[in-house]
């Protein structure tokens, strides 16, 4: 919702003010909404870090800058929002807690997420499934468009 490069950009600064480096940055992308009653498109980008923090400290600190953008939580609610940080994969770590899976649980399901991916990450492997980002891609049955609205930026050239 919004400006979204802005919010996006506003984003990477404050993931930087709190000490989580952008070591890739992907393109933007347009998708259908993924889930039911949700209405318009949505965007997207894939974002590569490095960070000092522990898996729980950088969920809070995303929430946080999530919510400091004007993103409301409502859990079990699928809606438009300003703003929605995920944690996809956290190097090659499996985790799963109340509130936190890693690698996201739906990630295999979600062209939109998959596609993000591909300009940064092909050749990750998720952990779980024991296959490259490109792998999921080709083989996911996800039918909703994506569509890239710009070319990848190279961290050297972002504003972070």
């Amino acid at each position: 919702m919004g400006n979204v490069p802005a919010s996006f950009e506003k984003a990477l600064v404050l993931m930087k003010e709190a000490g989580i480096r952008t070591d890739a940055l992907g393109s933007l992308y347009m998708s259908e909404p993924w889930g039911e009653g949700v209405d318009g498109m949505f965007y997207n980008q894939a974002v590569q870090v490095s960070t000092g923090l522990d898996i729980s400290q950088l969920l809070t600190t995303l929430k946080t800058i999530e919510s400091g953008l004007g993103r409301k939580h409502r859990p079990g609610v699928v809606e438009s929002r300003p703003l929605d940080i995920d944690i996809l994969f956290y190097d090659d770590s499996i985790v799963s807690e109340p509130g936190l899976q890693v690698p996201h649980p739906r990630l295999h399901l979600r062209n939109f997420a998959l596609a993000a991916l591909m300009d940064i990450a092909p050749d990750h492997i998720h952990p779980v499934f024991g296959k490259t980002v490109r792998q999921l891609l080709l083989e996911s049955a996800d039918t909703l468009s994506v569509k890239r609205l710009d070319a990848p930026v190279s961290h050297e050239n972002s504003a972070i």
